[in-house]
């Protein structure tokens, strides 16, 4: 019998800190059913275990710690560390598993947990579910341990630093970042120590935001979901660019010397059409989501490159990437995942990855960003009570196709319910601005009514 995901969304488990399920009793279980999940063959087993600045961070790791300790499993303690980091420290280290304790871009009332296999890729769907049901497994308690095979926590004080040499291990060393004034929002969340310190040592003049972590003030008017302080910064101290990464850091978002948003399309392209020159695109395909701009494809398209659209979720992207021998794909978030040296997302090494082509080039952001052109794209999040089946709604089946024959055969119309939150996303696309806006919002309106 298939096993099933209730807990799990397409990002971990996530809710507000202290309710269910995001309290201390769910993230033991979760530790406990991991570490029986992972423990097989001889010796001791280790599970890397870290998170990002909010206050509820320590409640959650102490309680996942003593579940995998309870089931005989080792832990190394990261600490506050983005969850590319993680990701690389899990792997580097040949631990057997890594959890990530983070709610991303959501504001710090939330938290989330997240896994990594071994090998750095986040867990597959039916092993979640696995570790989802043996929660609940009298199994699982039969089989703890005793005495000296309880398992021990350790706290590994130089994982920032090892992260750090992997990240500018990543750019090229004939380059470098001199003379370039670049203003960096670190959202008061994970890379609010290691950015700088990467970008500085390869030489950039940092004017650095969003470094104060209180626990309380992660993704707060700041980061990759928030770029309007950047923006104001960058246009006031006339520098080459802004880079904004949100509370886990594996987004970044970019703005140009005018302030103007360069999103994850652009982002995307700008690299893709890099290593096309280089001749390091394999394949000459590039993966982006369901969401991914018209545009993006059209200009991919007019350099010979394709794009192919998974379902929105990175974890969603990289499967899609892995099944086609690509090594590059991203949203248009700002979440890029470069295969070539990561096995996820990289906020700070989606940034590298750009600066190395503005300095390659020596061209301005802004002039990057121009091999494309943004059509018309609105999104209307609608709050919902619960995710009611659209399919099995006859009115909300019509009412998507109307909209759907509205917008004609150069617009686009996406519905799909958010991995994370309940809120029903609804994106329109297409050359005219004003009949978008309208057909987003007409149909927001009666789905509003058939749904709440």
């Amino acid at each position: 019998m298939t096993e099933t995901r209730h807990l799990f969304g397409t990002d971990g488990v996530r809710g507000v800190a202290n309710v269910y399920p995001m309290t201390a009793e769910v993230a033991l279980q979760l530790g406990r059913a991991l570490a029986y999940v992972i423990k097989y063959g001889p010796g001791r087993h280790h599970i890397v275990v870290g998170k990002d600045t909010r206050l509820s961070g320590y409640l959650l790791e102490y309680a996942i710690t003593a579940g995998i300790c309870s089931m005989g499993v080792d832990v190394l303690l990261l600490g506050p560390l983005p969850t590319p980091g993680i990701a690389f420290i899990t792997s580097s280290m040949r631990a057997d598993a890594g959890v990530v304790i983070s709610a991303s871009h959501n504001p710090y009332q939330d938290n989330g947990i997240k896994f990594f296999s071994g090998d750095g890729f986040k867990l597959p769907d039916e092993i979640e579910a696995h570790i989802e049901n043996l929660m609940s497994d009298r199994g699982v308690e039969d089989a703890r341990p005793t005495a000296t095979d309880i398992g021990q926590a350790f706290r590994m004080d130089d994982a920032r630093g090892r992260y750090i040499s992997f990240l500018k291990s990543t750019f090229p060393k004939e380059l470098e970042l001199d003379g370039l004034k670049i203003v960096l929002d670190c959202a008061h969340g994970a890379t609010y120590r290691v950015a700088p310190e990467v970008l500085g040592e390869l030489g950039a003049e940092l004017i650095p935001i969003g470094v104060r972590p209180n626990g309380k003030n992660i993704n707060r008017m700041c980061g990759a979901t928030y770029p309007q302080p950047m923006i104001s910064l960058v246009k006031r101290h006339r520098a080459d660019l802004g880079i904004a990464f949100d509370g886990d850091g594996d987004r970044c978002i970019m703005v140009d010397h005018t302030g103007r948003v360069v999103d994850g399309d652009h982002i995307l392209g700008i690299c893709a059409l890099d290593m096309l020159r280089r001749k390091k695109l394999p394949k000459k395909t590039v993966v982006g989501t369901v969401m991914s701009n018209l545009g993006l494809e059209v200009a991919l398209r007019g350099h010979g490159l394709k794009l192919v659209r998974a379902p929105v979720g990175d974890r969603y992207v990289l499967e899609e990437m892995k099944r086609g021998g690509f090594i590059l794909g991203g949203e248009q978030s700002g979440h890029l995942v470069f295969l070539d040296h990561s096995t996820t997302g990289d906020g700070i090494l989606t940034a590298l990855r750009l600066l190395a082509v503005m300095v390659r080039e020596n061209k301005p952001l802004a002039e990057l960003a121009r091999f494309m052109e943004d059509y018309p794209q609105v999104l209307v999040n609608l709050m919902v009570k619960e995710k009611k089946d659209l399919q099995s709604l006859p009115q909300a089946r019509q009412a998507m196709r109307e909209a759907e024959q509205r917008l004609g055969s150069q617009g686009r119309l996406l519905v799909r319910y958010s991995g994370t939150e309940p809120k029903l996303r609804i994106m329109a696309e297409g050359e005219d601005q004003q009949k978008i806006e309208q057909v987003a919002q007409d149909l927001a309106q009666t789905l509003d009514a058939l749904l709440n």
